[in-house]
């Protein structure tokens, strides 16, 4: 039995591929910020911003976070993508959008505003407070 195995941004992937939504304009960025959280370790960055990266990677796949997705489906994902752009926010204002675009295949510096923006939209003041301490920030 020779089962191919697939990482989380496969999973990811899958997951959202068929979601035709409210939230569809924003959500369906979720598993390109997971990729680009996951590449950053891969890039010079400075050793405080890695911390807050992985954080927001374990997030992503914590399975019982602020919005679970295994309750509430897609909706689930509204608060790893709003970490998922804080983040990256925080090295954009460490290290430029230039340096995010050169690790990403997406238009990075839009996506990450209108995701953040979207989210925050629906996420109330005591959501936000509850991810960003959920990884210690």
């Amino acid at each position: 039995m020779n089962k191919e195995f697939k990482d989380f941004y496969d999973t990811l992937t899958e997951n959202l591929e068929n979601y035709k939504g409210e939230y569809e304009s924003f959500i369906n960025y979720g598993p390109n910020l997971f990729k680009l959280l996951c590449d950053l370790l891969n890039a010079e960055i400075d050793s405080s911003l890695r911390l807050p990266i992985c954080g927001a990677i374990a997030y992503y796949v914590t399975p019982d976070d602020i919005i679970s997705e295994q309750v509430y489906g897609p909706y689930g994902y509204i608060d790893d993508i709003y970490l998922a752009s804080y983040v990256l926010k925080l090295v954009a204002d460490e290290h430029g959008y230039d340096f995010l675009q050169e690790n990403a295949s997406f238009e990075v510096e839009s996506i990450v505003n209108e995701c953040e923006s979207k989210s925050l939209e629906i996420l109330n003041k005591d959501e936000v407070e509850s991810i960003i301490a959920y990884i210690g920030l």
